[in-house]
């Protein structure tokens, strides 16, 4: 299945919006995979990092009180730190802490993913254009566009963090456990 869903991506002129609309159509099914570990387990084998950024982009969209209309972005990724609840409903009794675990485990994800897309590797980084034009980037060594909110500050990261943390109190009401400050260490 995930090899079906990256040929998908790839064989479309506009990987984006193929992505799109690929995500558009699997997201729903996400949403109702019972157990963290099997939607754990299908994000982290998803061989496209395009459409797994953009079925955790509607993740997190479809979690805020007053969803964005910025471009997936290092700002927006961090517009999701202030502004997503917990993710999904359980039909558990999973603890409070773990939804929100949960949360910045798909938060990281969605960063790395992002940046395999954008940032990182030479070979990944122009994955929204289509094969024909990404051989042609590749060969001419094009550096990728930044995004308009991939312009953030120390600050910004630092300020939203303490907003996550203090939001989270409210609702917890406890000491974190190890598990959530290690995320935010390495989400930070």
């Amino acid at each position: 299945l995930q090899r079906m869903l990256s040929i998908a991506v790839e064989v479309d002129k506009s990987p984006n919006c193929s992505s799109c609309k690929i995500a558009d159509v699997i997201f729903p099914f996400i949403l109702n995979i019972p157990l963290r570990s099997q939607r754990e387990a299908f994000l982290n084998t998803m061989e496209s990092q395009l459409l797994r950024c953009k079925l955790l982009e509607l993740l997190f969209q479809h979690s805020c009180d007053v969803p964005t209309t910025l471009p997936l972005s290092l700002a927006k990724i961090l517009y999701f730190l202030s502004h997503s609840s917990v993710l999904l409903q359980y039909q558990d009794e999973t603890a409070a802490w773990q939804r929100w675990d949960e949360m910045l485990q798909y938060l990281s994800l969605l960063l790395l993913s992002y940046q395999n897309v954008i940032l990182a590797f030479p070979l990944a980084e122009h994955l929204r254009s289509s094969l024909n034009d990404r051989m042609d980037l590749i060969i001419q060594k094009a550096k990728p566009k930044p995004q308009d909110g991939d312009d953030i500050s120390h600050l910004d990261i630092q300020l939203k963090i303490e907003d996550f943390i203090s939001r989270m109190q409210q609702v917890l009401g406890q000491p974190f456990p190890l598990q959530i400050m290690e995320k935010l260490c390495m989400l930070r």
